[in-house]
């Protein structure tokens, strides 16, 4: 049976507006999807510029980095830990 807590939406008010997120662990994925992208673009960018070689390395190393939480982000969506309640521990 699923747990009927876990696409909750979660709801942020700003001002007189409301920011409602549904399932939580997708958006986030997305979200670190963009966050990828930006990184590549930019360590792309650097690397035409020698002074920027650095730089441009720790990118493309936090965007690889993120690559990895991709597929943590879809198992955690997927298994989640639930505390029973005491009365089937009674049995």
């Amino acid at each position: 049976m699923a747990n009927p807590r876990v696409d909750d939406p979660l709801t942020l008010h700003l001002g007189h507006e409301e920011l409602v997120i549904r399932r939580r662990y997708e958006t986030l994925s997305i979200i670190n999807d963009f966050l990828i992208a930006i990184w590549f673009l930019l360590g792309s960018i650097f690397f035409l510029y020698p002074s920027l070689e650095k730089p441009a390395v720790w990118l493309f190393i936090i965007g690889s980095f993120q690559f990895m939480i991709r597929p943590t982000l879809r198992l955690i969506s997927h298994v989640h830990l639930q505390r029973m309640p005491e009365s089937s521990w009674e049995r």
